[in-house]
């Protein structure tokens, strides 16, 4: 019998950060599938580290996307993996040089821009996937069969809830890359364009209108405890019993620390991390931040065929993870992402489902839900057999999320129900 052989598809990463490492780390495990042949990375640091690790050739690693994108086609791929205002630019740039694409979401930072992105690369006639992950959870997967079975008869309405965490919300949107809508993107795109989609997807059907509230409550000036310094790390009086203590989260219970380049030596990854809290911004006090996107968001949407959307995001809860109620006319559906009870109204049988009985089978990753692992394999298929179909997030299909977030903005901005041009 003929031996099967697999050519690689080969891929320049720009931003050598979470996603962009994660991108390298499935490299390594499927190197029959992904081989990572350049590096971009401003930090120096993370450059040689994402050299080394992933074995880039040294002469591939550039600081700037500037100076990768300057040079002739070298590879089948680019992974964007950079901060949300350096996607439109490489990406639009990238599309002229040939290359195939996957693009963090979101697409871009305005509607203008996303709206040209989508009509370019359909012109170029180039695979370029958006990040929408979701979409390859099982636990979603599970739902769409649900209701696109008429499993619950005919779809009526949904309750989507994602809680942020109170913590994660301090580090991402309040300390974070992400604390100034204006230089990122809202809080509606940033966090929950993931949510969007999935709504989007599991009606089946375009998001004719919009209305949104919701607004900074607590992680402002005035919200400060008496006599509370600018930093955690400046003798604040109530460190010790503040939940968004920047000395508890990072330094003493250890988490979030990807956003670090640290050593591997626990006692030298603490004198780093001090370093890091007594001068950047991950150290600052939660109510001195300079941040305002808000910590609690409301969207009622209204889909093509009537159905109904109730969509919150909120910052103040113990847990993470989307919670999920679903209406139909002969069933409904209760899900917390790890499980969920569909239960018929004839019979009166509910019946629980796990996700993870069906990750363990289909999926080798597990980061969203289990969806990394199934979205980065079917990215590749559509690059190898040139196919965009293959994918489950396109990107002219992706646009969809985001039209409904920068409706959701002015919607709330402006107080009054927004339609959705599509």
């Amino acid at each position: 019998m003929e031996k099967k052989t697999t050519v690689p598809v080969t891929a320049i990463v720009l931003g050598a950060s979470g996603r962009g490492k994660l991108y390298g780390d499935y490299s390594l495990e499927h190197p029959d599938d992904l081989q990572i042949v350049g590096i971009a990375e401003l930090v120096e640091l993370r450059r040689n580290m994402y050299r080394d690790k992933y074995h880039v050739p040294a002469g591939n690693c550039v600081a700037t996307w500037e100076e990768m994108l300057n040079r002739p086609k070298f590879a089948d791929a680019v992974i964007i993996a950079t901060p949300d205002h350096l996607h439109y630019a490489p990406c639009m740039k990238a599309l002229d040089l040939g290359y195939d694409i996957l693009l963090e979401k979101p697409i871009a930072q305005t509607e203008e821009e996303c709206r040209r992105l989508v009509a370019y690369a359909k012109e170029k006639g180039k695979i370029v996937g958006l990040t929408h992950v979701l979409r390859y959870s099982p636990y979603f997967l599970m739902l769409k069969e649900m209701v696109s079975s008429k499993r619950i008869g005919e779809l009526v309405s949904i309750q989507h809830f994602e809680p942020v965490d109170h913590v994660h919300m301090s580090h991402s949107y309040v300390r974070g890359s992400w604390r100034d809508s204006e230089a990122s993107t809202p809080l509606v795109l940033a966090k929950s364009s993931h949510d969007l989609d999935i709504l989007h997807w599991i009606i089946g059907k375009p998001c004719t209108k919009v209305a949104a509230f919701g607004d900074l409550a607590h992680f402002k000036s005035e919200k400060a405890p008496a006599g509370v310094p600018a930093r955690c790390t400046d003798g604040c009086p109530v460190e010790a019993t503040c939940p968004y203590s920047a000395l508890k989260i990072y330094y003493r219970d250890r988490t979030w620390l990807y956003v670090f380049d640290l050593p591997e030596d626990y006692d030298e990854q603490g004198k780093v991390i001090l370093e890091n809290l007594k001068n950047g911004n991950y150290g600052k006090c939660v109510y001195h931040c300079q941040n305002n996107q808000p910590d609690h968001y409301m969207m009622l949407m209204e889909f093509e065929g009537g159905v109904t959307v109730n969509f919150s995001i909120e910052a103040f809860t113990s847990y993470s993870g989307r919670r999920t109620r679903i209406m139909g006319t002969h069933g409904d559906i209760v899900g917390d992402m790890e499980s969920f009870t569909h239960t018929d109204f004839a019979s009166g049988v509910s019946k629980t489902y796990r996700a993870d009985a069906v990750d363990a089978l289909n999926y080798e990753g597990v980061g969203h839900g289990g969806g990394d692992a199934g979205m980065i394999h079917d990215w590749i298929e559509a690059i190898r057999k040139q196919d965009a179909s293959l994918m489950s997030t396109p990107l002219d299909e992706s646009l969809e999320s985001h039209l409904m977030a920068f409706a959701a903005e002015r919607s709330r901005k402006e107080n009054k129900v927004i339609a959705v041009e599509h």
